[in-house]
């Protein structure tokens, strides 16, 4: 092999080397970047997860209440309901009484109106 060849050989050789020498610094940076960011994201994370477990605790109280609410609400809502249907009841039997008192009164009007008729029509 001639000189020339193993110059241009070494010349590479070395051109190679310094290219991955240059790449593995450049992962160890950005391993190194990593591995901060991920101990700052854990201890973001642990404060954030004891929150989420208070916010959900919350929220299972909070619709606990809102159920036994909507219970109570139903239970009124059914007084409501009976208690209206007994108006209605007591509003139809007064409005029975009602036209009964003006059948009556309509019978004794034409009652008494027959007397006069019948009184005039004798003199």
């Amino acid at each position: 092999m001639t000189p020339l060849a193993q110059v241009v050989l070494v010349v590479c050789a070395v051109v190679l080397t310094v290219a991955l020498v240059v790449t593995l610094a450049s992962f160890r940076r950005a391993a190194s970047r990593a591995e901060t960011v991920l101990q700052l994201v854990e201890r973001e994370i642990r404060p954030l997860a004891s929150q989420i477990e208070a916010l959900a605790a919350d929220v299972r109280t909070l619709s606990q209440t809102a159920n036994r609410e909507v219970e109570r609400v139903s239970g009124v809502v059914r007084r409501v309901e009976d208690i209206s249907l007994k108006i209605a009841r007591v509003v139809g039997v007064a409005n029975s009484l009602a036209s009964f008192r003006g059948v009556t009164s309509l019978g004794s009007g034409l009652r008494t109106a027959l007397g006069v008729f019948m009184s005039r029509l004798r003199t």
